[in-house]
């Protein structure tokens, strides 16, 4: 497996193709997930072989992007079908490595360790110190690319929902994530707390205005 010339390729072919407006899908995020998962996988004592088709599975992951928005995983194991064999992939890894690309799909189902390292790689924002910068990057990705169009309050009533429902699957990514991750969910809870005081205040002084 040559991982260092496909890398190459990935990379470059992201950076040139990806759309401007994908504002966390993007070429960075790739980046961010491939070094969580090369962190995790040195916490959960993952290498030789396993810990390449890992990181390609990083590396490919949201290749699918760059053709659709929606279902984009799918096309990312197109892809990854079509240009791994060039790059000395046999059928059963690139095979493996398209389980692992799906398995990041909302909701996620990772079938085994290999997968819930990506999973937690890819979801690792969630419980950093950039969670709400990152949320609003795809706030704004999501208001300008799919038909899911959500106002601010209902976006982070919804990162609240997938918070309580989220659980990581490895053992490092809870004992590195899970701290902040309440904190976050904590600070959604204030934050929708506040806007709801202020909306109901605005409605009270309209009242008491119209009366």
């Amino acid at each position: 497996m040559e991982l260092d010339s496909l890398r190459k390729l990935v990379l470059n072919k992201l950076k040139k193709e990806l759309n401007p407006n994908l504002y966390y899908h993007n070429y960075q995020h790739t980046l961010d997930v491939c070094e969580s998962v090369d962190r995790l996988a040195e916490i959960e004592n993952v290498n030789g072989e396993d810990r390449i088709l890992l990181q390609t599975a990083a590396l490919m992951h949201d290749t699918g992007f760059i053709w659709r928005y929606e279902n984009n995983e799918e096309l990312a194991c197109e892809y990854s079908t079509e240009i791994l064999p060039e790059y000395n992939y046999t059928r059963g890894q690139v095979e493996y490595i398209a389980n692992m690309i799906m398995s990041t799909q909302i909701p996620q189902k990772p079938q085994d360790k290999l997968g819930m390292i990506l999973c937690d790689a890819d979801l690792d924002y969630i419980g950093r110190g950039d969670f709400f910068i990152t949320a609003l990057r795809l706030h704004r990705e999501w208001s300008e690319n799919s038909n899911h169009k959500i106002t601010f309050r209902d976006w982070y009533l919804k990162q609240q929902n997938f918070i309580l429902q989220h659980d990581y699957f490895t053992e490092g990514s809870k004992k590195l994530r899970n701290s902040t991750k309440q904190h976050n969910l904590s600070q959604v809870k204030e934050l929708l707390n506040l806007l709801d005081a202020t909306s109901a205040e605005n409605i009270s002084s309209l009242s008491g205005v119209l009366k």
